[in-house]
């Protein structure tokens, strides 16, 4: 477990796996409610990066894992937490790397890898036409109101919308810190994404019974170069599946 602070001043825990100077890393970003260790440690991804011989650099999101936890939503959006890795990166002097996120963590992904181009190979998983029609996280699926409401519901039996109910048990699962997450949910992307803007080649992969990642293969087809992969499983099962992490490493290790 390593440390920096933000611009803004926030404390970010960031983890290192074989670092070698002489290699371009892979940098991971989770999704909401999620963390480093959960998203891709518990797994395996970063094991099978790992033995394919990838140096690996993954944060805990603000809001997320050990990092700071502020309860001000004017802290949070996908936008500050590309920041947040645009800053990382410049403090290791990472010049060129490989970026994979994760439902919020493709959000943020998609933006970083939007907005400049020392990204080599990029990898989105969790997301679909939502990133087209909402701007991030696909609202029609998961109203952001009642997210919020549920997160800071006092009797998780008391919620009502069985979206809303999920999210706040992964949470709960977790141990996250709700009245954080809560502040994120306030502060989510929904404005459009350049996704033309996206020069590097782009993996896509979601689950086939995820409704987070609804019609993905639009989103594939708005990228200049992407693939698809539907892999089976719903959105936390589909991480999960070794297929995932067999395909990731057979991307990322393309010339």
């Amino acid at each position: 477990m390593l440390r920096i602070f933000s611009s803004d001043g926030l404390s970010l825990v960031y983890y290192r796996w074989n670092h070698r100077a002489d290699a371009t890393p892979v940098v991971l970003h989770h999704g909401f409610a999620s963390s480093a260790h959960g998203n891709w440690v518990a797994p395996g991804i970063v094991d099978s990066l790992v033995a394919a011989g990838h140096s690996v650099i993954a944060i805990d999101a603000r809001g997320h894992g050990a990092s700071a936890k502020p309860h001000d939503w004017n802290y949070y959006g996908e936008q500050r937490m590309a920041r947040d890795l645009a800053e990382l990166l410049s403090q290791l002097r990472v010049e060129r790397y490989d970026l994979v996120g994760y439902s919020m963590g493709a959000v943020v992904a998609l933006l970083l890898a939007s907005e400049q181009h020392r990204v080599r190979r990029l990898a989105i998983g969790g997301v679909g036409e939502g990133i087209l029609e909402c701007g991030g996280l696909d609202t029609r699926w998961i109203n952001g109101s009642l997210l919020i409401e549920a997160l800071l519901a006092a009797d998780a039996a008391s919620i009502a919308d069985p979206s809303a109910a999920a999210f706040r048990h992964f949470a709960d699962r977790q141990g996250a810190d709700r009245r954080a997450l809560a502040a994120q949910a306030a502060a989510i992307h929904q404005q459009p994404i350049s996704l033309d803007a996206v020069s590097a080649p782009t993996w896509v992969f979601a689950g086939d019974s995820d409704p987070l990642s609804a019609n993905p293969e639009r989103l594939a087809a708005a990228l200049p170069d992407a693939r698809l992969a539907l892999i089976e499983g719903d959105h936390l099962s589909a991480v999960a599946n070794p297929r995932t992490a067999r395909g990731l490493v057979q991307f990322l290790s393309e010339s």
